[in-house]
């Protein structure tokens, strides 16, 4: 891991208290995952929120893993971090 890759990892563990491992943890699981799958889709959203200490409500989760499965909507990190926060 390079001097970099460590900082933002630092950063993270103190500023958000997010574990690097989980990090990879998530990444891993989204590599080869199928996004068309109710499953997968809700046991990542499931993670992601886990990893961030943020709460997400049944009904926002059922509309983000219909919006993410419909592919109603573009899957990066900013557009799912909106709607997280939505």
């Amino acid at each position: 891991m390079s001097d970099f890759q460590k900082n933002i990892f630092d950063h993270l563990k103190k500023k958000a208290d997010i574990d690097p491992e989980d990090v990879f943890n998530v990444a891993n699981s989204v590599q080869n995952a199928d996004f068309s799958d109710e499953k997968t889709v809700r046991r990542l959203v499931r993670q992601l929120a886990k990893v961030a200490n943020k709460p997400v409500s049944k009904k926002k989760e059922d509309k983000i893993v219909e919006a993410i499965t419909k592919q109603n909507m573009p899957l990066d990190m900013n557009t799912l971090s909106k709607f997280l926060k939505g």
